[in-house]
């Protein structure tokens, strides 16, 4: 069986998606129509920007999403999954590929909700820190343990965990976790903190957001972020896209549960090679490769 992956915030990179919009009148015509339901040149941004401009959340989350499922879109028949999943983000990719979403009305979500998380870090300075090297258990048990708001927010494969709080929690922790025997606790240049109570506002708009697009029952599984088991009903993956926002990403078990549930090949569809390796080392057995040659 053939499971679909689409990529998270991390994966942009100058120049993303102009090989698609050259070659294919298809991808043309998105990048053109996300531009005017934008209201700016996200595709100028994409092909001619900065690392800088890109690293905004508010240009990062659509250009990753518009770049995945344009190449989904020029996949064309090729594009037959059992299952997929998305990591954070991603997931608004996964769930436009595999019908549940309109590209038009899931890139006015991810919009959408770029705009709230970058307000939610704006009124609250706060971060995320990669772990590397412990057990999960050990970094939730220090996390608990740190006066302020730390908690676990990527479950990313096996000995890597990103956690995600306020920045003087997030401190306090990587030196617990260093002196726990962690090989690195390293503070990310992101934004803020993502997958955290901190991003509670965000998550009330965007569940505003949710609550008026309309959803349709998905033509094959997708793997959520927040339960990391296989949903198929429009109303339950509602309720998980908005928990998706204060819940940690629960990507290690995803990918054990699609390996559980038959999948035997990994797709990853969107910028990058990220997810091909978390897979590889989540599931050495599988076959992970990219959609396209990037």
């Amino acid at each position: 069986m053939k499971a679909y992956v689409f990529p998270g915030q991390g994966s942009q990179f100058v120049g993303m998606g102009k090989d698609l919009y050259d070659q294919h009148s298809l991808a043309k015509e998105m990048f053109q129509q996300a531009d005017e339901i934008l209201g700016f040149s996200l595709s100028k941004e994409m092909f001619e920007g900065t690392d800088e401009s890109l690293k905004q959340t508010k240009v990062t989350q659509p250009a990753i999403f518009l770049h995945s499922v344009v190449m989904a879109k020029v996949l064309g028949g090729d594009f037959r999954p059992d299952m997929v999943a998305g990591h954070s983000l991603g997931e608004f990719s996964a769930l436009v590929a595999n019908g549940t979403l309109s590209f038009e009305n899931g890139l006015r979500l991810v919009a959408q909700r770029a705009m709230a998380m970058q307000k939610a870090c704006e009124a609250e300075p706060s971060t995320m820190a990669a772990v590397l090297g412990l057990e999960d258990a050990k970094v939730e048990e220090i996390c608990a343990a740190t006066p302020g708001i730390v908690v676990a927010a990527n479950y990313n494969c096996p000995g890597q965990l990103v956690i995600s709080g306020a920045i003087d929690a997030i401190n306090a922790a990587c030196e617990s976790l260093k002196a726990a025997g962690a090989k690195r606790a390293l503070v990310l240049p992101v934004g803020g903190a993502f997958h955290s109570p901190l991003m509670e506002p965000a998550r009330q708009e965007l569940e505003a957001a949710i609550n008026n697009t309309p959803f349709n029952n998905p033509t094959c599984p997708v793997y959520q972020n927040v339960t990391a088991s296989a949903v198929s009903s429009a109303d339950e993956i509602k309720v998980n896209l908005v928990a998706q926002l204060t819940a940690p990403v629960r990507w290690t078990q995803s990918v054990q549960a699609m390996v559980a549930d038959g999948a035997t090949q990994f797709v990853e569809v969107g910028p990058g090679k990220v997810l091909q390796g978390l897979v590889k080392k989540i599931a050495p057995e599988v076959e992970a490769a990219g959609a396209l040659a990037q």
